[in-house]
């Protein structure tokens, strides 16, 4: 029958095979025990050197988990500081200042954030504002996210669009990055005036004192009747700075680190404003 004849093939090969193992002796059972005691003993000693590795990586993982804690305290003005520090460690490089490298743009969205979640704290005044700041990321966003690599700076994104004769329209990125910049004039305008005033005017004054300089000269009829009925709601100045001010902050640490910005961000919004009249875009 086809069974036993299976049957008796497997007997056979079974047979052939213990005779063999037979025929190797003890030497070969040790020879192979002795490659796999030796591959064991490599394995073990390969654990044991990553150990370390494993201990620093988790070391760096606890230490990267602090920081981020920590700054989840930390106040959007704070937050700022550091984007902008990078940049102007790389700007300067404890050297004489060389011509200024293009904008980065991850940090100019980052920091376009950070602008967003100020104009929240003002409240219902500036939505409008809110969401031109919020249209204008997004479109900037998109692009970059095509090709960080080529849109990795705003000069890159500039050329393009001016090359393509696209960057007067409406809802090209060359206007996003105009009126970006100039929501963060407005801003590091408003908080100058808070940090500088003694308490003297309310914080509507200073509103409307930072929007006639940076906003007021370029928006139209519509906007600006806009802003009027939209200052009803500004808050008081007390609540702002509270909403302002960070984690285990007080308001003199607040006014320290408001100068701090100032410091980075105007040469950064400059660069910014002579990068798009060099480059015809929209000036």
């Amino acid at each position: 029958m086809v069974v036993e004849t299976e049957t008796g093939r497997d007997e056979s090969e079974a047979a052939a095979a213990a005779a063999s193992a037979m025929d190797d002796g003890p030497c070969g059972e040790s020879e192979g025990g002795g490659d796999a005691a030796a591959k064991a003993v490599g394995a073990k000693d390969a654990g044991e050197g990553d150990e370390p590795k494993e201990e620093e990586e988790d070391g760096r993982d606890r230490e990267e988990e602090k920081e981020e804690a920590a700054k989840r305290g930390w106040s959007e003005i704070r937050l700022a500081i550091e984007e902008l520090s990078a940049v102007d460690v790389e700007r300067r490089g404890g050297k004489p200042p060389p011509p200024s490298p293009p904008p980065p743009t991850l940090t100019f969205l980052a920091l376009s954030h950070l602008l967003l979640q100020v104009l929240d704290k003002i409240g219902p005044t500036m939505a409008v504002l809110r969401l031109d700041v919020q249209r204008n990321i997004e479109r900037l966003q998109e692009l970059y996210l095509l090709d960080p690599s080529k849109y990795y700076n705003l000069e890159e994104i500039l050329e393009k669009e001016v090359d393509e004769g696209t960057a007067r329209k409406v809802d090209s990125c060359a206007r996003a990055i105009l009126w970006l910049t100039r929501s963060m004039d407005f801003t590091i305008a408003l908080l100058q005036r808070l940090e500088e005033d003694s308490d003297q005017k309310c914080f509507a004054q200073l509103v409307e004192s930072a929007y006639m300089v940076t906003l007021k000269p370029w928006h139209g009829w519509i906007s600006s009747a806009a802003y009027k009925i939209a200052m009803k709601l500004i808050p008081d100045r007390k609540m702002f700075i509270n909403l302002l001010v960070g984690k285990c902050q007080d308001c003199a640490a607040l006014k320290e680190e408001i100068r701090k910005l100032a410091k980075l961000l105007k040469p950064f919004l400059d660069d910014i404003h002579a990068m798009m009249v060099s480059s015809s875009a929209l000036h």
